[in-house]
């Protein structure tokens, strides 16, 4: 019997950067990835299996078993709490604040389903993140830094759109980035990328990916600045379109830079109308563009998550 342990923060208690209003907007994604991995694992044809998850945000999908933290358990606590009692963990956390770091510590490297340790520390900063795209030769946003018009300021370890501000000028932007730094966050700035907001779906392995999907990123930019993410739409890149062609490279490429990304991994990029694709962030776990995933390229895209893993810890 397979036991395997499902988690995703949101929809497990946790709270974006302590903030309810976030975290009410972000649940319902969070919801639903949780659902569609613990779907997904139960029609991986592992064998013998059981998938448990998390109850905080209501019922659990029909055939999984619910499991609630113990009031006052802090995540990582509860995510080896449970680690203890399965075989395999899948978890999703946003990387702010050590938070996926933490959950893979807690659950250790033979039972992660994920990305390792190195992969995970490095993509859980902006800068870092670039850097090393960069020296491998990936186009990022600072190289669009002299035809820049607009500036955005984000925190370094931030998920999605989380506290992300555009502004007009560098300047404004740079005073903004002081601000969070005097108070203690880590703000990351970089020049606004013009284009059409996308990202990668991945399927990886010890510095290899296939590209599962191109989706395009429901971004709104308000009045004032406040960028907003509104979601996902699936595999919107035809396997006849050229830009797919050189997305796929782009994926090779990333995985080349961060080795230790394994099993479902994102890409977040801008087609910029000169440039092409230009990095924007990677996210060493599950994303909510697995969300229908699996039904839309009829696979079962947990079984490979699980193959992954295994071809990894043998290599």
């Amino acid at each position: 019997m397979t036991r395997v342990f499902v988690y995703e923060y949101l929809s497990g208690g946790g709270l974006v950067d302590g903030d309810p209003a976030a975290s009410t907007t972000l649940m319902p994604l969070g919801q639903a990835m949780r659902d569609a991995m613990a779907r997904d694992l139960l029609r991986a044809r592992l064998g013998p299996v059981t998938v448990a998850t998390c109850a905080a945000a209501g019922p659990v999908p029909a055939g999984t078993q619910a499991v609630c933290a113990a009031p006052g358990e802090a995540p990582e606590v509860f995510v080896a709490r449970q680690a203890a009692r399965h075989d395999l963990v899948w978890a999703v956390a946003p990387e702010s604040d050590g938070l996926l770091a933490a959950m893979q510590a807690a659950v250790g490297r033979s039972r992660w389903l994920g990305c390792d340790a190195a992969a995970i520390a490095l993509a859980s900063s902006k800068g870092a993140t670039l850097a090393r795209l960069r020296a491998h030769g990936i186009a990022t946003p600072h190289d669009l830094a002299d035809e820049a018009s607009r500036w955005v300021v984000k925190p370094d370890d931030g998920a999605g759109a989380v506290a992300t501000q555009v502004w007009t000028s560098r300047g404004a932007a740079a005073a903004d980035a002081r601000r969070r730094e005097n108070v203690g966050a880590a703000a990351w700035l970089e020049p606004w990328v013009d284009g059409e907001p996308m990202s990668l779906s991945l399927l990886a392995r010890a510095g290899h990916a296939e590209l599962l999907s191109v989706n395009r990123q429901r971004i709104v930019v308000a009045d004032d600045g406040l960028v907003r993410y509104d979601g996902v739409d699936l595999d919107c890149v035809s396997p006849n379109d050229p830009r797919r062609a050189t997305l796929a490279t782009l994926a090779g490429r990333v995985a080349a830079a961060i080795p230790g990304l394994s099993g479902f991994a994102g890409v977040d990029f801008v087609w910029h109308p000169a440039r092409g694709p230009v990095a924007i962030e990677v996210n060493p776990r599950t994303t909510c563009a697995f969300v229908g995933l699996s039904e839309r390229l009829g696979r079962c895209l947990a079984a490979e998550i699980v193959a992954a893993r295994r071809e990894t810890l043998h290599a």
